[in-house]
């Protein structure tokens, strides 16, 4: 395998890095926004069995959904994060590799040569 070739799978592998750090940003994202709405569903939830909100059986229901949907999201999101980083780790180690494949040269000083 030539130098150029490897230079390119380091570039395509670099590339993948990348396209997984943002979708690990994402994942981080909707986790936050998984917890904030099971706290705001268990808050609503907490009101309605408290009796504040009422008796508003949408609200209940409505709490309930949130607590629910809040913890679906959060328990798929954190397995896709998990997956992304281990897939990083994975890709920033074959990079690694490659680059330790590479032939690597001295360049001189070419003021010390007399050019």
């Amino acid at each position: 395998m030539d130098e150029d070739d490897r230079s390119g799978q380091i570039a395509l592998i670099e590339t993948r890095i990348e396209q997984l750090a943002e979708m690990a940003e994402r994942c981080r994202k909707f986790i936050l926004a998984s917890k904030v709405l099971i706290a705001a569903g268990a808050a609503l939830l907490l009101g309605a069995v408290l009796g504040l909100l009422g008796s508003n059986a949408v609200a209940l229901l409505g709490a309930i959904a949130a607590v629910l949907g809040g913890i679906v999201s959060l328990g798929s999101n954190v397995s896709t994060l998990r997956q992304t980083t281990a897939a990083m780790a994975e890709a920033e180690a074959l990079r690694s590799d490659l680059i330790g494949r590479i032939d690597l040269r001295l360049v001189r000083d070419a003021r010390r040569l007399g050019a």
